[in-house]
């Protein structure tokens, strides 16, 4: 859905990119960025286990104002990858290997800080690698499938960042309900669409 409203937006978007580049900064390394800002959210997240003893809303806010960082970060790598015409099979591999370890750090987080219940957290993140999974799997058969699905991982991001700031206790709980659903919805959505093109 996100990656629709991108493409409305690319004049927008190549301005942008145009000013990300004349930091002279590379495209994986602001990819490289995303990842840190990801594992830094992570962290912080863990720091609501009952053992440190830190406020689960200050905790599940300033992650997730981190976390948007980490996908605003996500978002400025491809911009910049294309505006400087370096897109390559390097860059898409260590975005895409980038994104999943993530992933994977969120939900860890997010579980070991006991800001959601850890089972659910375990699904959340199963089945956002499983769409990420179908889609590669898909793509090395030959079937496109970005954009295909109401949850891609941009949205699956913003989803749970946005619900991690509101400052009631429990929130990150819905958010990775929420997750889930989205990622469960668009998992589906890419198997019919994949299997009807085989």
């Amino acid at each position: 859905m996100i990656n629709k409203f991108r493409s409305s937006l690319e004049p927008v978007m190549s301005k942008v990119g145009k000013s990300f580049v004349a930091t002279g900064v590379s495209a994986n390394t602001w990819t490289a960025l995303g990842l840190l800002m990801s594992v830094v959210a992570g962290m912080i997240y863990l720091l609501s286990a009952p053992a440190i003893g830190f406020s689960l809303l200050n905790v599940s806010i300033v992650g997730s104002i981190l976390l948007l960082i980490s996908g605003f970060f996500d978002m400025i790598d491809g911009i910049v990858a294309r505006a400087t015409k370096r897109s390559s099979k390097k860059g898409a591999f260590l975005d895409s290997s980038f994104d999943k370890i993530a992933e994977a750090i969120i939900f860890i987080g997010i579980a070991g800080g006991g800001l959601a219940n850890p089972i659910l957290c375990m699904i959340a993140m199963s089945v956002s690698l499983l769409v990420s999974y179908v889609r590669a799997r898909a793509e090395s058969l030959g079937i496109e499938l970005k954009g295909v699905g109401i949850g891609e991982r941009a949205e699956r991001i913003l989803v749970l960042a946005i619900i991690g700031m509101i400052p009631v206790v429990g929130a990150m709980q819905y958010a990775v309900i929420a997750i889930s659903l989205l990622a469960g919805v668009t998992l589906v959505q890419r198997v019919v669409a994949a299997s009807k093109k085989l």
